[in-house]
């Protein structure tokens, strides 16, 4: 998991994904316009990114970006609208079958799957895509797969190291995982870009592997050009009957790189031309274009939000003197303006809905409760009453805040949250930060703050991306994201059981009840499920955002005429 100013960080790695539309009905976000989607046209992404790779060592995206048009894995995500992600088969028949208490994993291939060059998808190289993914040179990928498969905490990459014996390929068309521990979202971790076929002969250059990869989803890369466009082409050897998660509508896809954000928008408000058949990615409508999006209801219908998306929240930094008293914390918990934070992201529609939990919806273990029952605007009074039957009184914070002009969680929200607190005699001073040092500041082992502001979302739809990588005592310093340097045996505990339990349905009542007893000891303050906005052409169809991922779903968009 990845901790941001989330959702930027996930904007800019969805350099690979869309966007969608129609996000006025929240009973049903996003929408994708009116006419059908038909078969043909080009579809154009509009991307800030000035790189692109296809590497899947080197990606991060989530499973509906557009590296998966080109790239299958194992498992595939597959969304509807209105409803959670679901786990498909992908190249695999079905999501595995478990043994051996959780800890072993076997997938059998599907028949006939060919890449772009008609030469068969075999096990192996299913293997050495792994392998790959534990190259030095090759960093930068998801990798919770590097620390559960046995002997992956030594292993160097096939290139210095060999194979790696904990996967197995007792034939062509199975592959068998090894892990160190039970874990029960393997299913999850098998559709990540690691997962992605590479065939050994195709991996001569290893550095630029990512510009042309061999194609196993229904694109291959026609040309790149760093900097100014990405071009894909229909791959002729993929076979829609064997992928449930794509559509592979449009006959050719391009990714319009380097361009300014305000371009973007500008480009598909106007609606003009090609820009008709184009979608943002990551470029989310700002809080300046707001008024003019609502004050034209044809470019309105053409904005897709999200009826949720990443956690925005107030870390308390539970060891330093003032805030190690839990009492203190929960007076916080009141004294926290989140309508005022609503309305620093762009007020309900636009910035998101006020939060109360750590599981965010969308995600299996999500319900709905407010321990503390706070009024949207804070509770002045009661924060002051219990300050003081804590003993507390002029307490001074420091809030570590984003001063970057890109981040939508940055000194805004931290103004808000520091006039709340005002009004309950807290006094909040705030040290700004460009990102790269505020991240080394919270993440690293000398944490010389007493609040700031982050946001969080998952990299795949399971509560355990919402509570461990934030709250488990062995992510606290180091470079992990527990910034909060919460610690609590008892929540440890149960983090690993639910991490263990293979049964879904039983492990999201056991992370639901991890959410309650973290809240029980306030080491954060929920703020907002905030929203992603993106807009999209008037001819872009089946583009819209779910709970989770609130990132539209490439894999099955497609053009009007």
């Amino acid at each position: 998991m990845r901790r941001i100013t989330r959702a930027v960080a996930v904007a800019t790695v969805l350099a690979l994904a869309a966007a969608a539309c129609n996000a006025n009905d929240r009973s049903a976000p996003g929408g994708g316009g009116t006419a059908a989607a038909e078969q043909g046209g080009t579809w154009h992404i509009l991307t800030t990114s000035k790189e692109i790779s296809l590497d899947p060592a080197k990606s991060q995206n989530l499973g509906i970006s557009s590296i998966h048009l080109v790239l299958r894995g194992l498992t595939s995500w597959k969304t509807e609208q209105g409803k959670a992600a679901e786990l498909v088969p992908d190249l695999a028949t079905d999501t595995g079958q478990v043994s051996d208490g959780g800890k072993t994993w076997t997938y059998k291939l599907k028949p006939g799957l060919k890449y772009a060059d008609g030469s068969p998808i075999v096990a192996a190289d299913i293997k050495y895509g792994i392998e790959r993914s534990f190259a030095p040179e090759l960093s930068g990928g998801l990798g919770y797969h590097k620390s559960l498969l046995v002997g992956g905490e030594k292993y160097t990459g096939p290139y210095t190291g060999g194979q790696l014996a904990s996967i197995e390929t007792p034939d062509e068309s199975t592959v068998v995982f090894k892990l160190n521990k039970p874990y029960g979202d393997w299913p999850w971790i098998v559709s990540m870009p690691a997962f992605s076929p590479v065939p050994k002969k195709a991996d001569t250059d290893p550095a630029h592997y990512g510009e042309k990869p061999a194609a196993s989803g229904p694109y291959q890369v026609k040309s790149y050009t760093p900097g100014s466009k990405l071009e894909l082409e229909r791959n002729p050897n993929w076979d829609k009957s064997t992928d449930p998660a794509r559509t592979g509508l449009p006959d050719a896809i391009v990714l319009n790189m380097g361009l300014q954000p305000d371009v973007v928008n500008q480009r598909l408000i106007a609606d003009a031309g090609d820009d008709k058949f184009a979608a943002t990615t990551g470029v989310s409508v700002p809080a300046a274009l707001i008024p003019t999006v609502n004050g034209n209801p044809a470019v309105k219908a053409r904005v897709a939000t999200s009826p949720s998306g990443a956690l925005a929240y107030l870390a308390m930094n539970t060891k330093r003197p003032a805030l190690a008293n839990p009492a203190v914390r929960k007076a916080i918990e009141y004294a926290v303006d989140k309508q005022a934070v609503q309305v620093a992201q762009g007020g309900a529609e636009y910035g998101g809905e006020i939060a109360s939990t750590l599981i965010t919806p969308g995600i299996d273990g999500y319900a709905k409760y407010d321990l503390y029952e706070a009024p949207p605007a804070g509770d002045p009074d009661k924060a002051k009453q219990m300050l003081q039957a804590a003993g507390v009184s002029n307490l001074n914070l420091v809030l570590a805040a984003d001063n970057s002009s890109s981040n939508v969680m940055g000194l805004g929200v931290a103004q808000a949250v520091q006039q709340g607190l005002k009004r309950a005699g807290i006094n909040v001073t705030i040290k700004p930060l460009e990102n790269e040092a505020l991240v080394d500041l919270t993440t690293g082992n000398k944490p010389d703050f007493d609040l700031t502001v982050s946001s969080w979302l998952p990299d795949f739809p399971s509560a355990l991306g919402n509570i461990q990588p934030l709250f488990a005592s062995s992510e606290a310093g180091n470079g992990g994201y527990n910034i909060s340097r919460y610690s609590n045996p008892a929540v440890d505990s149960a983090i690993a059981a639910a991490t263990a339990e293979p049964d879904r349905a039983k492990a999201a009542g056991m992370w639901g009840a991890v959410d309650k007893q973290i809240m029980e000891d306030a080491p954060i303050v929920p703020l907002l499920y905030a929203r992603n906005a993106f807009l999209h052409g008037s001819k872009v169809q089946n583009f819209y955002l779910s709970a989770y991922p609130p990132y539209p779903n490439q894999l099955i968009v497609g053009l009007s005429k």
